[in-house]
């Protein structure tokens, strides 16, 4: 995946100024100060907004997990991936995928009454099993405790074994836990 020269401002206001970076197999962590233009980065990457300049290449194929968990609160977690990933969803990897989070003895339990930890590990779930060429994660670690935030950087790890990972963090921590590379905006 290869970015070039991206530019963008808000009301004349400049958030991103020529970023320019390749990505590979393997994770990159996006870090910088709070509005800095990390999540933007990530919203121009996945299509979801337009650089004012520049271009994006080979990010045809990526999933997101967003900051906010955006999940469906009346429905349990494997309805919410069903519903997420429709036809491409295969079951016995998500049961299998959700009790390695910690989330396969919820059983019909709505999401409405899971914990904060809990939703960001089914956002995080959600991600992993779409099938993708690549990941932009913001933010995965936020309300974890140390031992889930621990759990998902090995599933992070993995994953990016395979595919080329966008990880936005405030934590070198956990760059350096995931032998990422770092772009600091």
């Amino acid at each position: 995946m290869q970015v070039e020269q991206l530019w963008k401002s808000y009301d004349g206001r400049p958030v991103l100024r020529g970023v320019s970076f390749r990505a590979e197999k393997g994770v990159t962590c996006i870090m910088a100060p709070s509005g800095s233009g990390k999540t933007t980065l990530l919203r121009i990457i996945l299509g979801l907004e337009t650089a004012d300049r520049g271009q994006v290449r080979g990010a045809e194929n990526f999933r997101a997990m967003f900051q906010e968990d955006r999940l469906l609160e009346g429905l349990t977690a494997m309805e919410n991936l069903r519903f997420a990933l429709g036809r491409e969803l295969d079951e016995s990897a998500a049961r299998a995928l959700l009790v390695r989070l910690g989330l396969g003895e919820e059983g019909e339990k709505r999401v409405r009454d899971y914990s904060g930890g809990m939703k960001r590990r089914l956002s995080l779930a959600r991600a992993l099993l779409a099938h993708s060429g690549g990941l932009a994660l913001d933010e995965p670690f936020t309300g974890l405790d140390e031992e889930n935030r621990r759990l998902c950087l090995t599933l992070i790890r993995e994953a990016a074994e395979e595919k080329t990972v966008l990880l936005v963090t405030h934590d070198t921590k956990d760059a350096e836990a995931l032998r990422a590379r770092i772009l600091r905006l």
